[in-house]
């Protein structure tokens, strides 16, 4: 990860999070629960991997200083103790599931926005979803956080939360060759490190669910960071190590996004094309960054069709 990107990365946050503090105390609630008629489970079975001390009690906190699309957005952190949630679709299910990252810079988790959003367009169009709520240390906060090596643990929590989607994908009516990821940010890089770094387990075994694969059968990167090597470059951050057997990628960027640069998503592109891995990519001039899925005037909003159409083109989704 370069200094450069991770001091601009730090400067919209706490710019973003110093004037919701301000106004917004009023607005935290104690812990995030999901909606009614879903339930958030411990990711691990008794002692958590590499566990780091937290200060403070985590919190979900609503930010109305900084809306996008013109709405408030919430979220959570600090993190010690991942869980995730299972949205299965209401109506036909087509078999095919989606783990996803939010983002927030390895510090806070934008838990709808990038999360139980996500959740409600993939059951709309019969794909379970699980949404991963991983370990970071909140805002501001101590011990160090950041992208895999320097702190595995998000990588961990990503790593068993494939393994159970897949060890409980009958349980569950899922297909165990179509389950796949998807992140924005931190949450991109995740997907990217997630695509990779599946042959070895980063913690000792639990149980049997450990047994079983964490490799992702596809995967969506969403204005992905800590890519880059070096800022305005197109070297490949080395701890991403791309082969012929790193999933089918997407990635959507914006041009003039301040807070990941475009290198990252050109670097990455890149080397999964020499790796002849396949990969869509669109780019768009205007759009921003931490947009989601909400619809604005700007044409990159329109993410959300063009990946059903490829996951229809790369055979997880019927025709």
């Amino acid at each position: 990860m370069n200094i450069f990107h991770a001091l601009i990365f730090q400067f919209f946050f706490f710019l973003t999070f110093a004037l919701g503090a301000a106004g917004n105390l009023h607005a935290q609630a104690i812990g995030w629960e999901p909606s009614p008629g879903h339930t958030q489970v411990p990711l691990w079975p008794s002692t958590i991997p590499n566990a780091r001390p937290t200060t403070g009690t985590e919190t979900a906190s609503v930010e109305t200083k900084s809306p996008v699309a013109g709405k408030p957005w919430t979220y959570v952190g600090p993190v010690s103790k991942p869980t995730m949630t299972v949205y299965s679709p209401s109506g036909t299910n087509t078999g095919a599931a989606v783990v996803v990252f939010p983002g927030g810079g390895y510090q806070i988790l934008a838990i709808d926005l990038e999360g139980t959003e996500v959740c409600d367009w993939l059951n709309s169009r019969g794909i379970t979803c699980v949404l991963l709520k991983y370990r970071v240390p909140g805002e501001g906060r101590k011990p160090k956080s950041g992208p895999y090596p320097d702190s595995p643990e998000a990588l961990q929590d990503a790593q068993r939360a494939l393994r159970l989607v897949r060890f409980h994908a009958a349980e569950w009516h899922i297909d165990p060759h179509r389950i796949g990821v998807l992140g924005f940010s931190a949450g991109g890089h995740l997907v990217a490190a997630a695509s990779v770094h599946y042959r070895k387990r980063l913690y000792p075994p639990f149980d049997d669910a450990d047994r079983v694969s964490c490799r992702p059968d596809f995967a969506v990167a969403l204005y992905p960071g800590h890519l880059s090597l070096e800022p305005l470059t197109t070297t490949l951050n080395p701890d991403i190590h791309i082969t012929g057997q790193t999933p089918p990628t997407f990635i959507v960027q914006a041009e003039d996004d301040p807070v990941d640069n475009v290198e990252n998503s050109i670097v990455y592109e890149r080397a999964l094309h020499a790796a002849g891995v396949p990969v869509e990519v669109h780019r768009y001039a205007h759009g921003g960054h931490a947009f989601g899925l909400r619809r604005t005037a700007e044409p990159i909003t329109a993410w959300p069709q063009l990946v059903e159409t490829w996951l229809v083109t790369i055979g997880v989704l019927p025709q």
